[in-house]
């Protein structure tokens, strides 16, 4: 059993893949090549934004939006302590500092009634991240950045596909940032990412700074970094595509069953997703909470079931903080979650044989 299929979503793809990647192969454009505005534009009419930008990975997306608001050394951004390290790596690599604030104990996205006690005069940007593929809460979440004059930038790494109040993430705040990194709902065959807005002129600065800062061929008016999509993963991309909206549907109907059958077998003992009914979800990750996680995860492994911990300690938690007064902060519902939280197999093409092996097997390890 795979956690991921993507040798088998390929095998669906492979004609179209291996011609589109045929075509880069036959015109040498390998850095801005034509595929790379032909998945901008496709990207802008999917989600609804008005500009799409691609980039070489979800980190780089983060970092250059971090960049376009002009987050810089003491800057302070909130954003949540659960999450993968890239969220608050990007904020301290440009000397900011990451503000944390807890988060909801139901769709452990952060908590939108905690963040304006965050706020400080030092406060330049609200990041919240879009976890497990729900969107957060983004109206509440705009309303009080709004209301500080604070840039919003989504965190919508593993959530690109969701909806929230009928409009796709990445179009639902000043700056949208995505990951393709093959794993996420629509990835590529290596790193990739891309960035959103509806502002004409952040656009401007996020395709600047994603290219060395130019604003014209050796006219370079900001610092940038090497931060392209490169044209061949936009070819994947651009395949993936073509299915990409018959996945998301495949995937709700995967995380519904997967629900039905742990609530109809052992719903006291673990915690299904919980999903808003304004949301959406694209389940990058189909996450339960469990007592004894690892012991769990120890008996699925040992009848070949994958799974794996998204995440297993809070960010600021993490070894390379450790130095920092705000690293010593606890965060009771993050802290809790930490403990508890295991990813199960899920993708498009997981057969209805293959959840029933999955959760009979938790069903039985819980019986115990």
């Amino acid at each position: 059993m795979n956690f991921v299929d993507l040798q088998g979503q390929y095998e669906q793809l492979k004609e179209d893949v291996d011609r589109r990647i045929q075509k880069v192969l036959s015109h040498g454009q390998y850095i801005c090549g034509p595929e790379v505005a032909e998945l901008e534009k496709v990207l802008e009419d999917y989600t609804g934004a008005s500009h799409c930008i691609g980039v070489s990975s979800g980190t780089d997306a983060l970092l250059i939006a971090l960049m376009s608001a002009g987050v810089g050394a003491n800057d302070e951004v909130i954003t949540s302590p659960f999450t993968f390290f890239a969220t608050a790596e990007v904020i301290s690599r440009l000397g900011a500092v990451p503000v944390f604030v807890d988060i909801d104990k139901h769709t452990y996205n952060i908590d939108p009634s905690l963040i304006e006690k965050a706020i400080t005069k030092r406060t330049k940007v609200v990041m919240p991240v879009s976890l497990y593929g729900q969107c957060a809460d983004m109206d509440k979440i705009n309303e009080v950045s709004s209301r500080h004059g604070l840039v919003v930038i989504e965190d919508g790494a593993q959530s690109f596909g969701a909806a929230y109040k009928g409009s796709k993430s990445c179009s639902l705040s000043t700056i949208g940032c995505t990951s393709f990194f093959p794993s996420k709902p629509l990835g590529c065959y290596g790193d990739g990412g891309a960035c959103f807005t509806n502002d004409a002129d952040i656009a401007k600065r996020l395709r600047e700074i994603s290219a060395h800062g130019q604003e014209s061929r050796y006219n370079h008016t900001r610092l940038g970094l090497t931060g392209r999509l490169d044209t061949i993963q936009a070819a994947v991309l651009l395949s993936k595509m073509t299915t990409f909206p018959d996945e998301v549907a495949s995937r709700a109907r995967v995380g519904k069953s997967y629900s039905q059958k742990f609530n109809s077998s052992c719903a006291e003992k673990l915690v299904t997703p919980y999903i808003q009914d304004h949301n959406d979800s694209v389940f990058a990750q189909y996450t339960i909470q469990v007592d004894h996680r690892d012991r769990l995860q120890a008996y699925l492994s040992s009848v070949n079931i994958p799974s794996a911990v998204h995440y297993p300690v809070a960010v600021n938690r993490q070894p390379v903080f450790a130095g920092q007064d705000w690293a010593q902060q606890k965060f009771e519902v993050a802290d809790y979650v930490a403990a508890r939280v295991l990813s199960l197999p899920m993708h498009p093409y997981l057969s209805e044989s293959d959840q029933v092996s999955v959760v009979s097997a938790v069903t039985a390890f819980l019986a115990d």
